[in-house]
């Protein structure tokens, strides 16, 4: 008798369950399920260098564990591989990567210094992710939207807002001065953050990178990714900073981009209504 008893997380029909243990599964279904466990590990490997105080090597976890959880989906799609099981773990490891260290880093490197306040300001931002990411899974669930929305998130997305939370961070790195008014400045701008998280502020979604571009635009979009990489391995936090203050000057646009679509096709649902009433003519 085995020790570890099959378990198939997607299991609908408990009488041919036995059948179904029977089967092997095939190595594609569980490889998204491993990148997500690596994402958690960079999540929880960041908790550690937070306590440490090597907050550089915080960072890069988180940002690994960000670079992970964009791998993983794209994986399970392209295997065909996704199942719940997947989703609810993604979910759990997008909590501990993006609103647990996150919130730990803060308060050790800064938040710390307000007292109580600062701790009360962590759980915050870790709640306002764990809602933002409830609300993400409960949308799947909810009634069809126009294809085009498909392209908006709802709210800033966890990975984007744990990255965009560090600012303040990437600025000391850069040479802004750490003292008593640090702890002020980043529970105002760490409340700002964890509001955008849940808020129904729409802003652009990575499935837009996966749309069909110009040919022209081609050579160029080389051009522009060896260079962000290049300054990210040369100037990281000078380049944090600049990526980070791009990312929140672009939401405006993002939440003016959505509502010109959603009135363009509130103007057209009463010229569809008429042509129908006309009998299509």
């Amino acid at each position: 008798m085995s020790i570890f008893q099959p378990f198939d997380p997607d299991d609908e029909e408990p009488r041919r369950r036995r059948l179904r243990q029977l089967r092997p599964i095939p190595v594609r279904a569980v490889l998204p399920s491993l990148v997500t466990l690596l994402s958690l590990c960079a999540g929880l490997t960041s908790i550690r260098m937070s306590i440490e105080m090597r907050y550089e090597w915080a960072i890069a976890a988180v940002a690994i564990a960000a670079a992970l959880d964009g791998i993983d989906g794209q994986v399970a799609r392209f295997l065909k591989s996704a199942s719940r099981f997947g989703a609810e773990l993604d979910s759990l490891a997008d909590f501990v990567n993006f609103g647990v260290a996150p919130g730990i880093l803060l308060y050790v490197w800064a938040l710390a210094d307000a007292g109580s306040i600062g701790w009360i300001v962590a759980l915050i931002f870790a709640i306002c992710a764990a809602l933002r990411l409830a609300r993400f899974n409960a949308a799947a669930f909810g009634p069809a939207k126009p294809e085009w929305q498909a392209y908006y998130f709802v709210g800033v997305p966890a990975p984007a807002g744990a990255m965009i939370v560090f600012l303040p961070v990437y600025a000391e790195f850069v040479g802004a001065p750490h003292g008593l008014h640090t702890a002020p400045i980043v529970i105002l701008y760490t409340l700002f953050v964890a509001m955008l998280l849940v808020s129904r502020f729409p802003t652009w979604s990575s499935k837009l990178i996966g749309r069909r571009i110009p040919r022209d635009w081609v050579l160029p979009l080389f051009v522009l990714v060896v260079l962000v990489v290049g300054f990210l391995a040369s100037f990281p936090w000078q380049t944090m900073t600049v990526l980070s203050i791009v990312y929140l000057a672009s939401l405006p646009l993002s939440w003016r981009t959505f509502h010109q679509r959603l009135a363009a096709d509130a103007a057209a649902s009463p010229a569809e209504a008429e042509v129908e009433a006309n009998g299509g003519q």
